[in-house]
């Protein structure tokens, strides 16, 4: 069976950047399973999955658009550290979920001065170009349920 819309689709990957870095990788534990065409992925990755099968190997590199998108430097904001209630100490690296025009997003603490904390809405990855080494495991058709949520459910169903 070949991956195309609503396919249930597993694969193996390390992803590493430019340099050669490995981000992530499944390499030790399940395969990454996700609903074909339903955004669970980024674009560029899913896009190059398209047509592949049970036992193709790709090597994929994907720019930063069709990736975590480029960096928006309107998503770099410093906030007074009140509006922080409840939390005492504040770090670099610290995330916490904020609300902005677009909704809730997750904003990371990236400097503390003062009175002053700077938090980034960017993704980790936003302007990073990525490298994909996929291993596609396993190709099936998705149950109803999974259309229906959107999303692949494990063994026995899904627990919400």
């Amino acid at each position: 069976m070949q991956i195309s819309q609503n396919s249930v689709v597993c694969i193996h990957y390390t992803l590493t950047d430019d340099a050669g870095e490995v981000i992530d990788s499944s390499s030790g534990g399940e395969p990454l399973a996700y609903l074909h065409g339903a955004g669970n992925i980024i674009p560029g990755l899913e896009n190059a999955l398209a047509g592949k099968q049970v036992g193709d190997k790709l090597k994929v590199h994907i720019d930063p658009a069709q990736g975590y998108g480029e960096r928006n430097p309107e998503l770099i904001q410093d906030v007074p550290r009140r509006a922080f209630q409840g939390v005492d100490n504040i770090a670099v690296g610290m995330t916490f979920h904020a609300q902005s025009s677009q909704g809730p997003m997750q904003v990371t603490v990236t400097r503390v001065a003062g009175d002053m904390v700077t938090v980034d809405g960017n993704h980790a990855l936003a302007g990073v170009a990525l490298n994909f080494d996929v291993e596609v495991t396993d190709v099936r058709a998705a149950s109803e349920e999974e259309l229906s949520h959107g999303h692949v459910h494990g063994p026995g169903g899904h627990h919400h």
